[in-house]
């Protein structure tokens, strides 16, 4: 078994689409949940093995960053589908070899499995036609993963079995592509970060682009309720560091506009920071269950930012 580089040198994420598949082009994102044994072997020493599968396949790959008392890394390879299926196929050969005691050897009779993360929306795919098209077993959770509207799907079989069956359930993929675009993505994280975001009070983001925490902001949230018995609109404050609010805002609005129709709730930006911080004050208007997803997708977006900046800084320091 390779053994793990330090997380200063491990590779992590490339910048990824808020979509597993980014668009209606020949290019595919596919995700996979492995164990940091696992993430270990895929990177290799000083990150040899995924620079070679970088060249054989020329696909974009990397692993998550380290996340103390996290047990589980997230995988991520881009390319085209024949590449990503290509790479993913050399990388479970490569996990099944590293725990052999013996040199690697032909893993055509090796049954093993790789667990991706498909959004919940994408998973109605023609797994039966899959399995019979490629020999490969497939397995969808019944539930999503916490905060995300990813899920698991494993898939089971050879190497070569598993490579195929990725190979169709990417075109698949891509085929639906528009079905992804509301994906929230999976983050392990440990279980105390999982936050209720309901509150009383707004949040405050702070931070740079390599951390963030989150802060009671003294601003309250105005409660009630309404006469039909459903819960009355409440306000609710987020502040957010100035750099940090064009990834939320996205090109021409795009993705605040998303937000904003995915939660149901009405957000304002304001146009100055509030305060020397140099923060800017983010206002959701609506119902308490519409603010807190508008919430969660808010601090979904920050997360994957900070992720994108921490991939950015790594490769400028290879």
């Amino acid at each position: 078994m390779a053994s793990e580089s330090s997380p200063k040198r491990d590779p992590v994420e490339p910048p990824q689409s808020r979509s597993p598949s980014p668009g209606p082009t020949e290019s595919l994102t596919l995700r996979a949940l492995v164990s940091t044994k696992e993430a270990g072997a895929i990177i290799g020493k000083a990150g040899k093995n995924v620079a070679d599968l970088r060249d054989q396949t020329g696909v974009k790959a990397g692993v998550s960053k380290v996340i103390p008392g996290i047990h589980e890394r997230v995988l991520t390879v881009t390319g085209s589908v024949e590449a990503v299926a290509k790479a993913y196929s050399l990388i479970i050969e490569q996990l099944v070899n590293s725990n052999l005691n013996n040199p690697p050897v032909s893993t055509p009779n090796v049954h093993t499995s790789i667990r991706l993360l498909i959004s919940h929306d994408l998973t109605e795919l023609k797994i039966k036609d899959i399995q019979d098209g490629s020999g490969a077993r497939i397995a969808a959770s019944e539930e999503t993963l916490p905060q995300s509207t990813e899920r698991i799907v494993e898939v089971q079989g050879s190497p070569e079995s598993i490579g195929r069956a990725i190979e169709e359930i990417g075109q698949c993929l891509l085929e639906d592509w528009e079905k992804g675009l509301e994906t929230v993505l999976y983050h392990p994280r440990p279980q105390h970060e999982r936050h209720n975001r309901r509150g009383d009070g707004g949040s405050s983001y702070t931070g740079n682009s390599g951390a963030g925490r989150q802060t009671k902001n003294r601003t309250r949230s105005k409660r009630g309720s309404s006469n039909s018995g459903q819960p009355a609109p409440t306000t609710q404050n987020i502040s957010i560091p100035s750099d940090m609010v064009g990834c939320i805002i996205g090109r021409s609005g795009t993705k605040i506009t998303e937000i904003r129709r995915l939660s149901g709730s009405k957000i304002s930006i304001a146009k100055a920071p509030h305060d020397d911080t140099g923060e800017r004050m983010f206002t959701i208007f609506g119902t308490p269950e519409a603010n807190e997803k508008a919430l969660f997708l808010l601090y979904n977006q920050l997360e994957s930012e900070k992720e994108r900046r921490a991939s950015r800084e790594a490769q400028q320091e290879e």
